[in-house]
């Protein structure tokens, strides 16, 4: 009954006007950054921080950061719906959870039947959005309360446990996805000391006493990155785009689909629960299912609609999944929710086990708000889908400069300073560099984020055992997440290592 009495607030919160239009732009916006390919959910919630910010300007503090959070959020799970529209018209995934969307979706549209494939990803994309905000209503208090239970030492742990889970599953290598961890921890010490109140690594530089701002380096290592890339890889070639034709789906089609949709809808989530696994991990093992559960796996790769409903199910499930452990824990899963994590703290409002006590309002606004989302995009993706994949012939020399232009203008109109815009460029640029030589960013705007309460929680626990390290592993709960944290890294890296071996030993 207090779940139902929360979410009846929520609502309340969600259903004021503004609110309503902020939910809106959010799912619009997100679903063009699923169209457009190279701009993913992250970049494009990280561009959008600065603006909600000017947005949200006239409201009350609670009032603006439960708008901004609800836009921001619908930007994510819109990308999920857009992202299917490129993988099925040029076999060009939007984001990278849709790159499972081509191997079917592609090979649809080549017959004629797109319409089909993006009507069934909407759908499929609708119900795997709604089972999903269920399951977080029911899941995400519980879960807080029983985290309020931790104290300095288990959230110390925890983090390093969030830290492990995205740098284990972030790009191709280990030893560079823990180098920008450890890239963006540093950056979190930049400032002034908030025990001691020492400067820190600001080398008497006063505008650097407030440390390296977030949206900064987010909108620069995203955003601005993305750009260079897109300047740099543009393929300036005619593109040919099958047409969309009927966009219903056949009676055929949705008794072929109904069985994926639930099965993607249910494994989708329960895999964006856990931190760092996300959307992409979850639309391939949808569609590998969906495969072995077919009794015609032939099929698959030939314009299987099994193959469009699974995955486009799953990794909208699991966006919503996702927002678990950011809500209740205050752990970001992916890169997106890292940008959103980043997004809260701005509005001073600390996702995690408090969130649910002293910021009801904000989160289950947002929670509802997910509901209204989920509808609008419906109605938005069966009938404007023909709209939407318009803006994938939108060229480069157009789209390229408005991006920018975003950048520029939101950064500062927050920070209102110049630095902050060379600050900015210089993470683009770098941004570029590491992530084409496989540095992946999340990691390193995660350590930004979580840097500070991983500081703020080793020193109160080490202050209670009067410095005695021993207490991070004699504590039951906190040696438990610090051996799982190992667990995450090494086990990739001892498997990784074995593979090599097989194929070495067949090759003999």
């Amino acid at each position: 009954m207090d779940t139902f009495h929360y979410l009846a607030i929520g609502f309340s919160q969600a259903l004021q006007w503004h609110n309503i239009l902020f939910c809106f732009i959010g799912v619009f916006i997100g679903t063009a950054v699923g169209v457009l390919p190279g701009i993913g959910p992250s970049s494009g919630t990280a561009l959008l921080i600065p603006i909600t910010a000017t947005l949200t300007s006239m409201l009350k503090p609670e009032d603006a950061a439960t708008s901004a959070i609800i836009m921001l959020a619908g930007v994510f799970y819109g990308a999920m719906y857009g992202g299917s529209t490129t993988s099925v018209l040029i076999n060009t995934p939007g984001e990278s959870a849709s790159v499972v969307t081509c191997l079917d979706g592609y090979q649809m549209a080549k017959k004629g039947r797109a319409g089909a494939a993006l009507a069934i990803a909407a759908i499929g994309s609708f119900i795997a959005g709604l089972f999903a905000l269920i399951m977080l209503a029911i899941l995400a208090k519980p879960l807080a309360e029983i985290a309020l239970k931790f104290g300095p030492t288990e959230y110390f742990s925890l983090v390093v446990l969030g830290l492990a889970a995205i740098t284990g599953l972030a790009g191709k290598s280990m030893p560079k996805a823990l180098i920008m961890l450890v890239t963006g921890l540093l950056l979190a010490t930049v400032g002034i000391d908030q025990v001691s109140g020492a400067e820190r690594f600001a080398f008497g530089i006063p505008i650097l006493y407030s440390g390296f701002d977030f949206i900064t380096i987010a909108v620069g290592m995203f955003a601005l990155g993305e750009v260079f890339k897109s300047i740099l890889d543009a393929d300036n070639g005619v593109q040919e785009f099958p047409k969309i034709g009927r966009v219903l789906p056949t009676r055929d089609d949705i008794k072929r689909s109904w069985k994926p949709i639930a099965r993607g809808s249910v494994l989708g989530f329960f895999t964006g629960i856990l931190p760092g696994a996300g959307a992409t991990l979850s639309s391939f093992l949808s569609y590998t299912l969906e495969k072995r559960l077919s009794k015609h796996p032939e099929e698959f790769g030939k314009g299987a609609i099994e193959g469009v409903a699974g995955p486009e199910s799953a990794n909208n499930a699991a966006a919503g999944g996702a927002l678990i452990p950011l809500l209740a824990l205050g752990i970001p899963s992916s890169a997106t929710t890292s940008v959103l994590m980043g997004a809260f703290m701005m509005y001073n409002v600390a996702p995690g086990p408090l969130l649910f006590e002293k910021h009801p309002i904000v989160a289950w606004g947002v929670i509802a708000s997910m509901f209204l989302g989920n509808l609008m995009l419906l109605i938005l993706n069966m009938p404007l889908v023909k709209l939407f994949a318009k803006l994938v012939e939108v060229p480069s020399k157009i789209l390229l400069p408005i991006i920018v232009g975003i950048c520029i203008f939101g950064i500062y109109a927050v920070q209102g300073n110049t630095f902050n815009l060379f600050i900015m460029l210089l993470f683009g640029v770098a941004g570029f560099f590491l992530v084409a030589n496989d540095f992946p960013a999340a990691p390193l705007v995660l350590g930004r984020i979580l840097g500070p309460m991983l500081e703020n929680n080793f020193r109160r626990a080490l202050t209670g055992s009067n410095g005695d390290y021993s207490i991070f592993v004699t504590r039951p709960v906190s040696a438990a997440l610090l051996v799982v944290a190992l667990l995450w890294i090494f086990v990739p890296v001892i498997l990784k290592k074995r593979g090599k071996r097989v194929i070495v030993s067949e090759e003999k």
